[in-house]
């Protein structure tokens, strides 16, 4: 059996205790339990746990947030989980066989009998659940809700535009036998005249020979056996859509997608600290000066590529704060390897660079505090790869944008965010090798925050910034879909006892 845990409002990690499930006659009731299954990851279990801090504190309902063995590190879950009220329990299911060549959705395949277990242990004792929550990578699980007859749902911490990409590939495979596959068309067309190209799919979805490819055909086709979804993006940035799946679902011939977001780490997050004394420097810069640059915690650039960005800041004129990673020595634009001790990122940079740009600039290693940092009076700007959580955290502080997508699903949001949302610019890159060369660099940056085409952007990042707030207040259209579903859960036990 798992071994299950209360959260802690506090950074200390509870106790692991094995706790078999008392008579209901034992314990007073929890009547309203969610199981939440997060699969390996920190950018998921990130918006996953304030997704599950909301259900727990606005609405009342006792969560269990469920975690897998393996393709994580087992330190940063339990420092993401450690900041879960204390009324949200935790379970971790026992380690299955895994190789290197295992995927995300496999590793949930091969966990559903543990997390079965899990699930007929709470029905058979005092706190039975309502709903199974999975996410994107997690739909396996989506059989075994209907089958123990609970609501199963579907957590996307991403746009709407991915659930759009995964219901064209269900349909797109809907008459195929097991194992034929079809590319997806190269102007992809999504509601809202959004064509992405074909260079603009995920990694994953662009050749039906990957085997990640095989891996999305399933998944999508489980998607229409799912009760609803909740997306972390809100109406306002996908505005079209939103109409779209709205309508799709009072049709039938969708379930329905609920927009939940923006859900963005707190402020207040421990794991905010200012380690690197950045925000002690953007206290001495001026106001709306100072461009922001970050590519996540597992994008890389090469080293050529750094040095050009590098080379591009400092031909910019503005200030700006840098969280310089490793650069990657194989070519691949992403690494989630931990830093080894002895790495010194700033070491990569440029000879010279850091003497020539103190004052105006600075630069630290591998890590900020995102999300203060962009909330900061001084930041005017944000260079990303366009990471969803990145994009929310930037459009919640109405910070525009440089995108500067990298891998993943990044280049659809690098289209979402200057096509549709209209918050970012785009610098050109070479087509031999994708190099992004200092002039554009310099180009994009000077003109996002001093530019005329620039000047829109930062007006509608304003704007923006507050549509997301309007979506969270109390009467905004966020707030109350979440509502509409907790009262779905909420209703679902109680007419089932």
């Amino acid at each position: 059996m798992a071994a299950m845990t209360n959260g802690a409002n506090d950074a200390s990690p509870p106790s692991s205790t094995e706790l078999p499930p008392p008579a209901r006659t034992e314990a007073p009731a929890r009547l309203h339990q969610v199981v939440v299954l997060a699969s390996p990851g920190a950018g998921h279990l990130i918006p996953l746990v304030e997704l599950v801090r909301r259900l727990a504190v606005d609405h009342g309902l006792a969560v269990t947030v469920v975690t897998l063995t393996g393709m994580s590190n087992p330190a940063t879950d339990a420092a993401v989980l450690a900041s879960l009220p204390a009324s949200v329990a935790t379970a971790v299911l026992p380690a299955v066989s895994v190789d290197d060549d295992t995927h995300t959705i496999e590793l949930v395949r091969r966990s559903l009998p543990h997390l079965r277990a899990l699930m007929e242990g709470l029905r058979g004792g005092w706190s039975p659940a309502a709903a199974l929550v999975c996410d994107f990578f997690g739909t396996a699980a989506l059989p075994l809700a209907a089958e123990l007859g609970v609501q199963g749902f579907v957590f996307l911490p991403n746009s709407f535009a991915m659930i759009s990409i995964m219901r064209h590939i269900a349909e797109l495979h809907g008459g195929d036998a097991a194992g034929e596959y079809r590319d997806l068309p190269d102007q992809l067309q999504l509601p809202g005249a959004l064509a992405l190209r074909h260079a603009d799919l995920p990694d994953g979805f662009r050749d039906r020979a990957d085997p990640t490819y095989a891996y999305h055909v399933e998944e999508a086709r489980r998607y229409g056996g799912a009760d609803g979804f909740l997306v972390n993006s809100f109406e306002e940035l996908e505005i079209a859509m939103a109409e779209s799946f709205k309508r799709d679902a009072e049709d039938g011939a969708f379930p329905p997608v609920f927009p939940v977001g923006p859900i963005v780490r707190p402020s207040s997050s421990g794991e905010e600290d200012d380690k690197s004394g950045c925000l002690e420097w953007l206290d001495r810069q001026p106001e709306g000066s100072v461009v922001y640059v970050s590519f996540g915690s597992g994008g890389a650039l090469s080293v050529q590529q750094t040095a050009e960005l590098a080379a591009g800041l400092e031909a910019s004129g503005q200030r700006f704060l840098w969280v310089v990673r490793m650069p990657s020595l194989d070519g691949a634009n992403n690494n989630f390897a931990e830093m080894d001790d002895k790495d010194d990122p700033l070491a990569w940079l440029p000879e010279g660079f850091l003497e020539r740009t103190r004052g105006r600039g600075l630069a630290v290693a591998a890590w900020a505090p995102q999300v203060r940092v962009l909330a900061h009076r001084a930041t005017a700007a944000f260079v990303s790869h366009c990471g969803w959580n990145s994009t929310l955290e930037s459009v919640a502080a109405g910070v525009p944008m440089v995108a500067w997508p990298l891998y993943a699903e990044q280049r659809v949001n690098a289209v979402i965010l200057t096509e549709v949302a209209g918050v970012a610019l785009r610098p050109a890159t070479h087509r031999d090798g994708g190099l992004v060369a200092r002039e554009e660099i310099a180009a994009a940056v000077r003109e996002l925050v001093e530019g005329e085409k620039g000047s829109a952007v930062r007006c509608r990042a304003r704007e923006l910034r507050e549509a997301a707030a309007q979506a969270w207040s109390p009467e905004g259209s966020s707030r109350r879909a979440l509502a509409e579903v907790a009262g779905k859960w909420k209703a679902a036990l109680v007419d089932g006892n």
